[in-house]
């Protein structure tokens, strides 16, 4: 059994995503909270397979939530959902640590299957990815139409590019790969480098243009 926690804070929106998840025989919505504060403590409390959450939420918003479970080092998997693809608030979802990032127009099988994902320990960002991604590709492309591709990666570094993706600090990439502080800051500088960008976020979308991540 899979035991979810749904937060939403309309109430019409939030019975009816429990009545939808209720066609799933595996999965039981333990609780259900309406704002980012009450998920914060019902996280914390109940300690749920799955976490499917609103974007925007009174009080704390859902990305709010994520970071402050990432202080508390509360590993629990967290599905944002949203009415409408929001580049802003999916590059932070993505660095905050999000394992998906869905409207909420997405059938059931979609819903189950980006469930199963996070279990797995997978992340899953479409169908907001999709459209999002292929803008940028398309904004990089009409940009840099004549730009070479950028040297490969290194297998360290790809290791590196994809705890970035996950939303880790060099710290944090560092204790997941034993290596120190100062050997993480050297691989992302060259990371930053080699795909030719200036930022973090930047590189984890070329990354996933070029399928690294």
């Amino acid at each position: 059994m899979i035991r979810l926690i749904l937060v939403e804070d309309e109430s019409l929106v939030r019975l009816g995503m429990r009545q939808l998840l209720g066609f799933d025989p595996r999965i039981e919505v333990i609780a259900d909270a309406s704002s980012g504060t009450e998920a914060l403590v019902l996280i914390d409390h109940e300690r749920p397979d799955v976490v499917l959450m609103d974007v925007r939420l009174p009080g704390m918003s859902g990305i709010e939530v994520l970071k402050a479970l990432r202080d508390r080092q509360i590993a629990v998997p967290v599905i944002l959902i949203t009415t409408f693809d929001d580049e802003h608030a999916f590059l932070q979802a993505m660095h905050a640590g999000a394992s998906g990032f869905l409207r909420k127009d997405i059938s059931l099988e979609e819903l189950t299957a980006a469930i199963d994902c996070a279990i797995r320990g997978e992340r899953i960002f479409r169908p907001a990815i999709t459209q999002i991604a292929q803008r940028r590709l398309f904004e990089m492309k009409s940009r840099f139409a004549a730009a070479e591709l950028p040297d490969p990666l290194t297998k360290r570094e790809v290791e590196v590019l994809r705890l970035m993706a996950a939303g880790l600090s060099n710290k944090e990439i560092g204790d997941a790969l034993t290596a120190g502080e100062a050997t993480i800051k050297t691989h992302v500088s060259s990371i930053l480098s080699k795909l030719g960008v200036r930022d973090r976020t930047r590189a984890v979308l070329k990354g996933l243009e070029l399928g690294y991540v």
